[in-house]
């Protein structure tokens, strides 16, 4: 039980309770105690892919907090909200409605490296402090701005349908072709980020720069690192398997947090050495991280450099 199950996290779950949805499946299936963490927080009004690591896994789940991730969220144009999401209460209101044709001539400024202020109710420490903490006590929270980049930023397309919730009053229905042009209530988008991208902030800034306001209103994770919607369960479904002592059929494999980066095949004597911590020298391969294996069992993430390969984390298997 050594790798990763993706979770659909749904509307008001934490992380943190995520995770302890999975430990709790494991006891019910009787599997042994193992640590379990998951690789990204997904805010609890947000829902989609969480990936939970699982033992050894856990080693690699910071690699998922430095991965890209892609969001689908809808801006609703109006108000502005101190939380920059509809938990929050209203700060700032405006009459303006964005027409489509200036959403779409906006896109590319905030695309590519741009510079952003993180949420004053985000999980940034100020002073050793979590700064929503301060900011529910009703502290001003100044938080710098920071470089982060959207690697593409597009409008939800009407033929790719209305995101899941929209239905249940938490994503855009989108409207008639005669508000194109004299503006729209909400509009949704699908973002490809860097780590430390806050969509939150990207909707603030992006109505900012339409002359109005607006807060998202719905917000869905559909990649993180290489784990998509495809590779996800339910906490439902992960319960049903759980009662089934079946967490196999859903679990992935260790490496599946790595498909990004090449095999290392090794003799027994190799990977001995670098279960050991020692370094191989004379090897040839390109220079770069390694998913070091002895036939199909993991034994280390490493590093290759002129032929020298060090043991970057390594695995108890």
């Amino acid at each position: 039980m050594h790798g990763w199950i993706i979770l659909d996290k749904p509307l008001g779950l934490g992380s943190t309770q995520a995770v302890s949805a999975v430990k709790r499946a494991l006891r019910t299936g009787g599997y042994p105690k193992l640590k379990v963490g998951h690789g990204g927080t997904l805010d609890p009004l947000a829902s989609g892919v969480l990936p939970v690591a699982i033992g050894e896994a856990t080693k690699l789940a910071g690699r998922l907090l430095d991965s890209d991730k892609v969001y689908e969220f809808t801006i609703g144009f109006g108000e502005e909200t101190d939380t920059l999401d509809a938990e929050g209460k209203v700060i700032a209101t405006s009459d303006v409605r964005p027409p489509m044709e200036q959403v779409e001539a906006l896109l590319p400024r905030f695309t590519g490296e741009i510079e952003q202020v993180p949420p004053a109710y985000s999980a940034l420490k100020v002073n050793g402090e979590r700064a929503y903490d301060l900011a529910r006590a009703g502290a001003d929270v100044a938080l710098g701005s920071r470089s982060v980049i959207v690697h593409s930023l597009s409008r939800h397309s009407r033929e790719s349908g209305n995101p899941e919730g929209a239905e249940k009053g938490l994503g855009p229905c989108f409207r008639g072709d005669d508000e194109e042009s004299s503006g729209i209530g909400e509009i949704t988008f699908t973002a490809h980020v860097s780590k430390g991208t806050y969509i939150r902030s990207l909707a603030r800034d992006i109505a900012h720069a339409l002359g109005t306001v607006g807060h998202v209103t719905y917000l869905r994770r559909i990649k993180a690192g290489p784990f998509t919607l495809a590779h996800a369960i339910s906490v439902d479904k992960l319960d049903e398997l759980a009662k089934g002592h079946a967490l196999e059929q859903v679990l992935l494999p260790l490496r599946a947090g790595l498909d990004d980066i090449p095999a290392l095949s090794l003799t027994p004597d190799q990977a001995g050495l670098l279960r050991k911590g020692q370094q191989l020298v004379g090897i040839a391969a390109p220079d770069g991280q390694c998913f070091a294996m002895l036939d199909d069992v993991p034994v280390a993430l490493a590093e290759v450099q002129s032929g020298i390969v060090r043991v970057v984390r390594g695995f108890n298997l």
